[in-house]
């Protein structure tokens, strides 16, 4: 059953991503009341699969010890960096875990580091969808490791500065469909390019982060995996003011 039950969750989990995009598109279409509150449930709803699916793996702690240490690494990351707005090592490290561990890894990862840092930063509505940001972050960067592409540091430098943007593009949206009212496309271009020039400041700090770690972890990660017979992702069980 735990098996079936694992399963039925990794199918789950690709739509449930999408599920908070079409519902943002539709209450921003219907203008639906105390939208702010109906899309934030459903971006919990949304982490709901992956975390029910994380707890019905089978952790060794070696399976477990790279989820800790990267999200340890990404909340000590944002706190050093804290004085410097939008400048957060985050990204770089979701994205490395994600590419390393798998999409599973990659988005516990993400969300977890949002979620803990932010009893530092400050925890709020923003929460949820910080974590599916960073969480939806670290699940693509486990897709893209499977490519030719991620291969290349020059793509994958690519891939997190483009993340960025993705990331910054949901808050802002989140923030135009929730609290602006009525949203009209003058709203909306007001609302995109306030947040622009975060997002741009977000990116570049991604780059000059991914630059040196792109290089430097992905080998080291593939000796520990070889070492410790790590699988990209654990095996089923049997029986704030700142948004970065």
């Amino acid at each position: 059953m735990a098996r079936g039950a694992d399963r039925a969750l990794r199918v789950v989990q690709p739509f449930v991503l999408v599920l908070l995009p079409v519902v943002l598109l539709a209450c921003a279409v219907l203008r639906v009341p105390n939208a702010a509150l109906v899309t934030s449930l459903v971006a919990i709803v949304s982490l709901v699969p992956f975390f029910a699916q994380f707890e019905l793996s089978r952790l060794r702690p070696r399976d477990l010890m790279p989820i800790v240490v990267m999200t340890a690494l990404a909340v000590a990351g944002r706190l050093v960096f804290a004085p410097v707005p939008e400048v957060k090592p985050v990204m770089a490290i979701v994205v490395i875990t994600g590419m390393a561990f798998g999409r599973q890894s990659g988005f516990i990862t993400g969300a977890l580091a949002m979620l803990v840092s932010n009893m530092f930063f400050g925890q709020g509505p923003w929460t949820p969808w910080q974590m599916y940001g960073f969480g939806l972050a670290g699940y693509m960067a486990g897709w893209f490791g499977q490519t030719s592409a991620g291969k290349h540091r020059a793509a994958v430098v690519a891939f997190g500065a483009a993340l960025c943007f993705l990331y910054g593009f949901i808050l802002d949206s989140w923030m135009l469909i929730g609290f602006v009212h009525p949203t009209s496309i003058a709203a909306a271009l007001a609302t995109y390019a306030a947040g622009l020039p975060g997002n741009v400041i977000h990116a570049i700090g991604t780059v000059v982060f991914l630059l040196p770690i792109a290089t430097a972890w992905p080998p080291l990660f593939d000796r520990i995996k070889r070492k410790y017979g790590l699988s990209a992702q654990a095996r089923p069980a049997s029986g704030s003011t700142e948004r970065c």
